[in-house]
């Protein structure tokens, strides 16, 4: 069954995102407002060496928690996913990869936002010198992949699109 779009306008916007009103009829023919956001999309990376996962450690403002994440962010225009998650990469931690495949893409909120997230892998990095973004992380480390579940259960991941990629990451391992 296909919703339809009959208009859209935005509520509000600033360079990241903007809240839509949208005019739409459900496939039974009941027509609504709904409201929705319109997000960059984000691209982020996993990379591995000798059976570790670089990760960062950050503070969320928004839900003032601390937990590990991978190196994300948003795409730019005219950037391809691979080279914003290869940019992000470098500049949150320092590190270059040697190399990405796409390891898992997802939409994190389809029903209220159209953001796409993809995830790339690299299985090895070099070290480029110390990150540029520096308002990114407090510290930046490898950790085994073998303590990822347990810091799972322990919410010391929360991110979405990290949780994604990691789980997604030992899913591929296992097979």
């Amino acid at each position: 069954m296909r919703w339809v779009i009959h208009g859209e306008e935005e509520a509000w916007s600033n360079r990241w995102l903007s809240v839509r009103r949208l005019d739409v009829e459900q496939p039974d023919g009941e027509r609504f407002d709904y409201h929705a956001v319109r997000l960059k999309d984000i691209a982020a990376a996993v990379v591995t060496r000798d059976e570790c996962v670089l990760l960062m450690w950050r503070h969320r403002f928004l839900t003032d928690t601390w937990a590990w994440e991978i190196p994300m962010g948003i795409i730019e225009a005219g950037e391809s996913p691979e080279a914003a998650a290869a940019r992000e990469l470098e500049e949150e931690t320092g590190w270059r990869a040697d190399g990405l495949s796409e390891l898992i893409r997802s939409e994190p909120a389809a029903g209220i936002m159209d953001s796409r997230h993809f995830v790339y892998r690299a299985a090895s990095a070099q070290y480029a010198g110390p990150p540029t973004e520096r308002n990114e992380s407090d510290r930046i480390e490898w950790i085994p992949l073998a303590d990822v579940p347990g810091m799972i259960n322990r919410h010391e991941i929360v991110s979405g699109i990290t949780l994604v990629g990691l789980q997604q990451l030992l899913l591929s391992e296992r097979g």
